[in-house]
């Protein structure tokens, strides 16, 4: 049975970090893209941070560039989101996914597995 757990939410002072990691079991995930979405409250789900099963590019949403870093264990087939100078605006249910596609993607619908998400919050 594939399973995606997250850890690592908590409430912070802006300003703050957190580090959010992923494991994933039930077969080996080295080879999937993973990602990174959040949904503040009242919004819909957005996309966070991906990084490739292929080479390891990473990609960001402009608002987190510069502050969030995905990184990956692909032989504990983890992925962490480390989260730097967090704003009150990070405030959201953090979820992982994971999927086999060649091209990496930043919409939720092109992945297939997900966590049950984890709370983060930041506050002012």
């Amino acid at each position: 049975q594939v399973q995606l757990v997250e850890s690592g939410g908590g409430l912070v002072q802006a300003g703050g970090s957190l580090r959010l990691s992923c494991i994933a079991s039930g077969r080996t995930f080295s080879r999937y893209n993973r990602g990174w979405f959040r949904q503040p409250p009242g919004k819909e789900r957005e996309f966070v941070a991906a990084i490739s099963g292929s080479d390891g590019s990473t990609y960001y949403a402009d608002s987190v560039k510069g502050r969030f870093t995905i990184s990956r264990d692909s032989a504990k087939n983890t992925v962490d989101l480390q989260m730097n100078s967090l704003k009150p605006e990070d405030t959201a249910v953090y979820y992982c996914a994971a999927d086999l596609r060649v091209v990496v993607s930043m919409r939720g619908g092109s992945y297939d597995y997900w966590g049950q998400g984890t709370q983060v919050t930041v506050s002012s």
